[in-house]
């Protein structure tokens, strides 16, 4: 069962992002929220490209320019969306 419900993430996923594209931001948001609810059901982990690219207050789906700003400082990346939330990922480089 943990396989269809793995499956149906990437497609949820999948979809919020298309929906994104389009400009059909509450679309996308029920495509998240319903992701994150499937993998908490499920006991599953979100993938990591999920993961970093939706807000995890507003479920929104991060697209760099649109809705999030994109910041590099020393050792970090910052990912800053339009509600406000600050995301840190670590990089070398």
């Amino acid at each position: 069962m943990a396989s269809i419900a793995a499956e149906r993430i990437d497609r949820l996923h999948t979809l919020a992002r298309a929906a994104a594209r389009t400009g059909d931001d509450d679309r996308a948001r029920e495509y998240v929220r319903l992701a994150r609810r499937l993998a908490e059901r499920n006991r599953l982990t979100l993938p990591p490209a999920f993961r970093r690219f939706t807000c995890d207050d507003c479920d929104a789906v991060l697209v760099p320019g649109r809705n999030a700003r994109v910041r590099t400082r020393s050792g970090h990346v910052v990912v800053t969306c339009d509600c406000g939330t600050h995301a840190r990922y670590p990089y070398t480089g």
